[in-house]
């Protein structure tokens, strides 16, 4: 049987996301373009849908590095009133997904509808499962932080048109479970994924990040030239589903498992702080990739890559989140000496929220990729270090 799903990713990673669900053989649909304000917001702020079975539902979870979620659209149907929306809704196949008393959270959104208030409309909603399953459902808040999560549904009315989704994966999928330490202005590890696979590494080559914080960058980096799939240590929501398949999964976590590398290309990061610096090798070690980094405290001006070519990847500072009063031109004016003088022939691929401190390197970038981090409008800006001639 094929089920129809939508993985959300941060605005910007559709094209890492594509090529990801490709890899595990399963093709996506386009992204829509995106609304206007005036249009209102799409149900989810970026992502792709596409049709798979469910051991690829599975896998999914399994494996995507950039997607943050991946929700079962369960129904689309018109709605003006309360009872057409309630007898729909009942329609829908929950118990495939739900058992009678299982918790479940709603999380609704209302635009240019008649059934504009998200409350009202949850009402109904929790009512249509009770009819379904003959109990009513325990309807609790969503905490992101909470050891056990309720299954969350998302209710989504634009234009009298109601989408109701299942979400397949519980926490969001940057929980990867090793980053139990932050240093300032963290990286979501989806995120982190993203970058890497826009980046354009080929998983072979020297990594660098000079400016590597907690260590997100260099841990993704570690896993995915190891091929650890990035959810093997941790439960999804689908567990809970009443026709959970646990030997499908067990056989997919040993395939997983079997496939892993040994070995990783050299993988370095740096900071100048050096609580950063802890933080970054004791999350290495939960992640099972200590090995394969090598962490130390480097100025930026210290750096030493290894032979290359290689990548440099990096989320420099840019002054809204850490230090926003302080001048950062000097360093990255700075970082492009270093990164002339140390990494010729590199491809550089940095963070920044701001053209005209990334234009302070003076590399020749290419146009700049739009992405979110943490609410903050940035760029990716991804280029090639000069060989000497």
């Amino acid at each position: 049987m094929s089920y129809s799903l939508y993985a959300v990713t941060a605005p910007g990673l559709e094209g890492a996301l594509m090529r990801e669900l490709a890899e595990l053989g399963l093709e996506a649909r386009a992204p829509r373009a995106r609304r206007s304000a005036d249009d209102g917001p799409r149900d989810e702020s970026g992502g792709l849908e596409f049709s798979a079975s469910m051991v690829d539902l599975y896998r999914a979870n399994l494996h995507l590095r950039s997607a943050a979620r991946i929700l079962v659209r369960l129904g689309h149907f018109e709605a003006d009133n309360f009872e057409t929306l309630r007898s729909r809704a009942a329609a829908l196949n929950w118990s495939f997904y739900l058992a009678p008393g299982r918790p479940v959270a709603l999380r609704v959104t209302c635009h240019k509808s008649r059934l504009y208030h998200s409350d009202a409309v949850a009402e109904p909603v929790a009512g249509a499962i009770g009819d379904r399953l003959g109990r009513q459902p325990i309807v609790v808040g969503w905490d992101e932080q909470s050891a056990e999560l309720p299954q969350l549904v998302v209710v989504r009315l634009a234009n009298d048109r109601c989408t109701i989704s299942i979400d397949t994966s519980g926490a969001l999928l940057h929980r990867r479970g090793y980053r139990l330490q932050t240093a300032k202005a963290p990286l979501r590890e989806n995120l982190a994924a993203g970058i890497l696979l826009q980046s354009g590494w080929d998983a072979a080559s020297p990594f660098l990040d000079p400016f590597c914080g907690s260590g997100t960058l260099p841990i993704e980096a570690a896993l995915l030239a190891r091929r650890i799939a990035p959810g093997k240590n941790r439960r999804f929501a689908f567990m809970d589903w009443p026709h959970f398949d646990a030997p499908q999964w067990k056989a997919l976590l040993a395939q997983a498992v079997a496939a892993e590398l040994p070995e990783a290309p050299p993988i370095f990061g740096s900071d100048r702080d050096e609580g950063a610096v802890r933080i970054a090798q004791a999350n290495a070690e939960r992640a099972g990739v200590a090995g394969a980094i090598r962490f130390e405290r480097l100025a930026v001006s210290s750096i030493q890559p290894p032979a290359g070519p290689g990548w440099v990847v990096t989320n420099p500072p840019y002054g809204v989140r850490v230090s926003p009063v302080k001048d950062l031109r000097d360093l990255y004016s700075r970082l492009g000496d270093v990164l002339r003088a140390a990494c010729p022939g590199w491809h550089v691929s940095l963070l920044c929220s701001s053209d005209l401190l990334a234009g302070h390197t003076r590399i020749r970038f290419e146009a700049p990729l739009p992405l979110i981090n943490g609410g903050i409008a940035v760029k990716l800006y991804s280029g090639i270090l000069p060989t000497p001639a």
